[in-house]
């Protein structure tokens, strides 16, 4: 069995076509030329700010009774913006960027090139392409989690902090007062490792084999806006139900890596016992607070990080 992958090619991105279109290629039926796809990018900025500013800030505020996220509990998305606004001012909605800022560049590395080699080494298994594919997501999914971990402890700290944004303390000061209290183990930097372990492999296994394989089974568009229509819808589709699917895990991290109800008390430890808490004391809808925002970001920053992943991987093949 040989699993071919997606690389650009005439009418859009088919299975085990490594041409890129070139200077006597760019006006052919289906291929995207620089011009066409100048558009493009402005998709990625809105990607990476949503990333990494106010948008990531918002589940954890959310989380309310008896999750002890915060003082006063947010009741919608929209309470939350008043709420963080009113008491803490616009710089509140920038609590934790520096840890998602250092995390970003080598988060994405560590996914996308973790899955490009889980699926060779994929490739040389009875596996069916389709499966293969999200178990690839799914390797990527912990290994990216591993990374990313301390940083999320430290970032959602700093979050659940209600001083205002100049009374906080910086997030390397916060990463050495994590240390130096609690260590470097799952009761310090790597506090609630397990739940980011099942957010992150759960989320990529959908995520990559949902659009690979969606992507694959959908004829291409000989027409270059609708083909990027096509993919965006199907990248956004695919941030979208990996990002309802994966949100208890979210949920669960959310609680353990933030403040305690009672302090000084261990309320939520592990992560299914956090599942199994929430779901009894606040039934299971609770298990998807903080999901309109996260969808507003991973669904349509989803579909960018996808897209940008296949051009810019089209682009080092043709010229590398």
């Amino acid at each position: 069995m040989s699993l071919t992958w997606a690389v650009p090619g005439p009418g859009g991105f088919v299975r085990g076509n490594p041409t890129w279109p070139g200077p006597d290629q760019a006006s052919a039926p289906g291929r995207v030329t620089a011009a066409q796809s100048a558009y493009h990018f402005p998709l990625l900025a809105f990607y990476l700010l949503s990333q990494l500013y106010f948008l990531p800030i918002l589940p954890p505020k959310i989380p309310d009774p008896g999750g002890g996220a915060v003082t006063h509990p947010c009741k919608s998305l929209c309470d939350c913006f008043r709420t963080i606004f009113r008491n803490e001012g616009v710089f509140g909605f920038y609590k934790g960027i520096l840890p998602p800022i250092l995390a970003e560049t080598p988060k994405r590395a560590v996914k996308f090139f973790t899955f490009e080699q889980y699926k060779k080494a994929l490739n040389l298994t009875p596996l069916s392409p389709g499966v293969a594919l999200s178990a690839a997501g799914l390797g990527s999914g912990l290994t990216e989690a591993i990374v990313v971990n301390p940083f999320e402890v430290v970032k959602v700290s700093l979050q659940a902090n209600r001083d205002s944004f100049k009374e906080q303390p910086s997030s390397f000061a916060q990463a050495r007062r994590i240390i130096k209290s609690d260590g470097f183990g799952l009761r310090g930097l790597n506090k609630g490792l397990t739940s980011t372990l099942g957010r992150h492999g759960v989320f990529n296994m959908i995520y990559f084999g949902f659009y690979f394989n969606v992507k694959d089974a959908i004829p291409t568009n000989p027409d270059p806006t609708l083909e990027f229509l096509r993919k965006f819808a199907i990248g956004m589709a695919s941030g979208t139900i990996s990002s309802c699917v994966n949100i208890p895990f979210d949920v669960a991290k959310s609680r353990i890596q933030g403040p305690q109800p009672v302090p000084g008390e261990i309320k939520y430890r592990t992560c299914f016992q956090t599942m199994a808490l929430v779901y009894r004391e606040e039934g299971y809808l609770a298990l998807y607070k903080g999901l309109v925002p996260k969808i507003m970001r991973l669904g349509p920053g989803g579909a960018v990080m996808l897209l940008v992943y296949e051009y810019v991987s089209g682009w080092l093949q043709r010229n590398w």
